[in-house]
């Protein structure tokens, strides 16, 4: 048994994690206590990551399919890349190197990152490489770029303890970065006096803590940062001294912002405008202003322009580069700034070297000891797949991500997938979305199995150790790419191919990442592997010579810009890209759960992750349920003028009127339809060309079903998951998740209209065990519409289906979980009843994933007179992430009213 440091491999807060392996598997985690990202905290999904390492659901060897419709055959390493090399080299040959295209990921390492990048770059010469950070925070790139010169967060998360005021616009930091809002929470005890103002058009968990909440309609935040602009111009509350020692382009600025008053803005953001001139003077008044934002200003069509008029503000203030204050950018992956720390993107360099500037081009192909670097930008994410699909690009790479769930307007990218000559699709799980397209599978090694470095939202650099070799044949990510470039470049008969791929470890690429940065705004020269190994967790820039790195940047009010001087960028509120009219009436807005991660690759191994949301919902303004007779429960056909889908519809007091919100997690491995994404825009900013994501116009239309049906397996639910999934699209509406604790139940749920198949049943029953006569109980009465199926193995329940009989489906999964033997349910497994049996209660969802802790166990001490203090000292529930109080405190301010949603009705 050994522990090993690491770090999450989830969002951008880089949370240290020590991993417990044993005989090669992992085996337990905990938080890294020092580690300055967390000390030693862990959200529900960092905590389970143990939980998502077994191999189950790994790909773990290499496989390739000659023809589209055949199946897939194992290949050694050698065949596999010298397949992939001759198709690529084929195609360059012919059609030129912007014929290929690479599509990455966040998820990896640095060092992963950057020989993606040479061998797109340098040795094929092409700039069709780019990440899903496209779609996530390019927007705060450009944002920084355009204001101060570089992209660097000037802040740190020590700057939460010192702020005096946070302004949290565009994030739901509670679900989305908890352990951030754990400091938040913390910092708001120690100071009672700190004041926390969330923009955000639904009441989130992380709205629900504010001083003043915002609900701005959705896209208008340039409108509300310029008028509180235009609050602290007429109220004295800008920092003119600063502004004419350290800033460029305020009076044009200025200009604009003068028609912004709180009146008119408060018509176009649907908000009072004493509540935008108390945040003016809040913000502006405090001394120490800190800013925290994530995608609900990227995803957007303007999404550059968000970026500026926010840190417009802190620049009006002068506060910047002082404890406690910044425009501070909350990054969406684990890696995504290490990503553009290298210039992983279609318009970037290494070190933040443009692509446009000559002599930048200079510098990197002189590093490489190549002739040039292309000049012509290459496809940034929704162009790639677009070219993709009108054969202008012929082979796609795409490396740890999914983009048949995760990009907007799913069915273009589905259909340039299909019509691409040449997919490969390098990944360390077996199954996503994007699988079926792909003509050569790639096993790659995951988390707590890779060696090399990464970089969290504060600039701060942690390398990670591997605790596990790689399961099967799995490789790492740029082991694989440096493999592949060699032979590639032997092929192409490139003159530098011998020396530009000399690595024999992920140091080695380091090393060269780190000389590349020398004199750079984020110069790491100072650093080393055994630096980062014996010191720990580093921040940039750390230079030659120096004994530490920078906390925060532009304390002295000097920024990486030709004058030396931040400019304000002149910006005007513009609209979403797509509004809402007769036929498509209402906002539609995507962001993420509490428990799920991204395209749920990972997380949807887990079961306990599922106990919080059990299955996609669409939350509704509970007046325009009414309005269109729609009941918490029924199933929704939600449209815009790109795809549909079907999906649960739930009441939700976090939700204004004409709005509706859907999480991005689910797509068509988990549900009968495409998820959220069939309906998103592909329209982007014209800056970073960041996707706006965030909104799309859509109709919602209440589906009529006449009957549904529940599937429960338990024993093998992992290996099993794959298999139902592909039954998934034969139903009119159905949704595939897990449940239970330490061993996994499979779930099941159908709701239809038209006749259940009987053909597609008999599959179901088949592959779920529920055919065989001698271990099924069975019971039929066509009269009442009442079927159940019972599976048994050894005495105990494993397994069952039951048509007309859902009410008894939260009880009997839970039991399930715990382990129910047969003696107790078999009078009701044969009986005609459409309940559960007397006396069997549902916990309901669980509100505390850290220890168990359900909404009925909570309401019921509640009712009690139980405060938050017993809950924490008798339940346990919010004494270790953290990530229910806000749940919690709204449970207690409801008073004792277990509400379960009745995801499934009795007809």
């Amino acid at each position: 048994m050994k522990e090993v440091k690491s770090t999450c491999c989830y969002c951008g807060v880089g949370c240290g994690i020590i991993i417990t392996a044993d005989k090669g598997k992992i085996v337990a985690v905990r938080g890294d206590p020092d580690h300055p990202a967390n000390y030693g905290r862990l959200c529900t999904k960092g905590s389970n990551l143990h939980r998502s390492a077994a191999t189950d659901t790994r790909l773990l060897f290499p496989e390739l399919r000659l023809e589209r419709e055949s199946s897939r055959q194992k290949l050694d390493w050698d065949e596999a890349l010298d397949y992939a090399a001759g198709r690529f080299a084929g195609i360059i040959r012919e059609h030129g190197p912007d014929s290929v295209a690479f599509y990455v990921s966040g998820q990896l390492l640095t060092e992963d990152y950057y020989i993606f990048n040479k061998l797109a770059k340098g040795l094929i010469g092409t700039n069709n490489i780019d990440t899903n950070s496209r779609l996530c925070m390019s927007s705060a790139v450009t944002g920084y770029k355009k204001t101060l010169g570089a992209d660097a967060p000037p802040a740190c998360y020590e700057d939460i303890e010192r702020a005096r005021c946070i302004f949290i616009a565009g994030s739901n930091t509670a679900y989305a970065h908890p352990i951030l809002f754990r400091r938040i929470e913390a910092a708001r005890q120690a100071n009672p006096g700190l004041k926390i103002i969330v923009v955000d058009p639904r009441r989130t968990d992380t709205a629900s803590v504010a001083d003043l909440h915002l609900p701005i309609l959705p896209g208008t935040d340039v409108a509300l940062f310029n008028a509180m602009l235009h609050v602290l111009l007429w109220e004295g509350l800008a920092d003119m001294d600063y502004i004419r020692a350290h800033t460029d382009g305020f009076d044009a600025l200025k200009d604009t912002v003068r028609e912004y008053t709180p009146e008119s803005a408060a018509d176009i953001c649907g908000v009072p405008a004493k509540d935008i001139i108390q945040a003016a003077r809040w913000f502006g008044g405090s001394g120490a202003s800190l800013s925290l934002y994530c995608q609900g200003l990227n995803q957007s069509s303007h999404g550059t322009d968000k970026n500026a008029g926010l840190i417009n503000l802190h620049l009006a203030t002068g506060q910047i580069g002082k404890p406690g204050a910044g425009p501070f950018s909350l990054t969406g992956q684990m890696n995504a700034m290490g990503g553009r720390e290298v210039g992983g993107m279609a318009n970037l360099l290494p070190a933040h070297r443009d692509m446009a500037n000559p002599a930048h081009r200079e510098e990197v192909a002189r590093l490489w000891g190549v002739n040039q670097i292309p000049s012509q930008p290459g496809k940034t994410a929704v162009e790639l797949f677009e070219a993709l699909r009108q054969g202008e690009i012929k082979a796609v790479w795409i490396v740890c991500t999914n983009p048949a769930l995760s990009m907007p307007d799913q069915g273009r990218v589905r259909e340039a997938l299909e019509k691409a000559e040449f997919v490969i699709l390098q990944e360390a799980y077996r199954h996503t979305e994007t699988s079926p397209y792909a003509d050569l599978l790639l096993p790659a090694a995951s988390w707590g199995e890779k060696e090399g470095t990464v970089t969290n939202s504060e600039r701060c650099i942690t390398r990670l150790q591997p605790a596990r070799i790689p399961p099967g044949e799995a490789r790492p990510d740029w082991e694989i790419a440096t493999d592949f470039a060699r032979r590639l470049g032997s092929k192409l008969r490139h003159p530098s191919w011998q020396a530009l791929f000399p690595y024999a470890s992920a140091e080695a690429v380091f090393n060269e990442h780190r000389e590349s940065t020398r004199g750079r705004d984020l110069d790491i020269t100072g650093l080393s592997y055994r630096l980062l190994g014996e010191q720990g967790p580093q921040q940039w820039p750390f230079r030659e010579g120096e004994s530490g790195g920078q906390v925060r940047l532009y304390a002295d009010g000097v920024f990486p810009t030709p004058t030396g001087k931040a400019g304000f960028m002149n910006v005007r509120y513009q609209k979403v890209a797509e509004m809402t009219d007769a036929s498509y009436p209402f906002h539609f807005n995507t962001g993420r759960l509490r428990d799920q991660w991204h395209g749920m690759t990972r997380t949807g191994t887990v079961a306990r992750l599922f106990s919080h949301a059990e299955e996609p919902v669409l939350s509704m303004n509970a007046e325009d349920m009414r309005l269109r007779g729609i009941q918490d429960g029924d199933v929704a056909q939600v449209s815009s003028r790109r795809g549909a889908c079907t999906v649960r519809v739930q009441s939700s007091p976090e939700m204004q009127p004409s709005q509706v919100f859907m999480p991005m997690h689910w797509g068509s491995r988990f549900m009968s339809t495409s998820g959220a994404n069939a309906l998103t825009t592909p329209a982007f900013d014209p800056v970073s060309f960041q996707p706006e994501l965030k909104h799309a116009a859509v109709k919602i239309e209440k589906l009529p079903y006449r009957w549904q049906m529940v599937a429960l397996r338990k024993n093998g639910a992992l290996a099993m998951l794959p298999r139902v999934q592909a039954l998934l699209p034969g139903f009119q509406h159905a949704s595939l998740g897990l449940s239970g604790q330490d061993e996994p139940v499979l779930v099941l749920r159908v709701a239809g209209d038209a006749p259940l198949d009987p053909i597609l049943i008999e599959r179901l029953d088949r592959l779920m065990g529920l055919d065989d006569p001698d271990a099924t109980l069975r019971y039929d009465d066509a009269r009442r519409g009442i079927s159940k199926r019972i599976l048994v193995d050894h005495g105990m329940v494993v397994g069952a289906r039951l048509s007309g009989e859902t009410m008894a489906r939260d009880w009997l999964k839970e039991m399930m979980a715990s382990g129910l033997p047969i003696e107790q349910i078999r009078l009701w497994a044969l009986a005609p009843v459409n309940t559960a049996p007397a006396g069997s209660v549902a916990r309901g969802k669980i509100v505390c994933n850290c220890n168990n802790v359900s909404e009925r166990e909570i309401f019921d001490a509640i009712g009690k007179g139980s405060d938050l203090a017993f809950l924490q000292s008798g339940l346990r529930c919010g004494t270790e992430c953290g990530s229910c109080l806000p749940e919690l405190k709204r449970m207690l301010a409801r008073g004792n009213r277990f509400s379960q949603m009745p995801m499934t009705k009795t007809l």
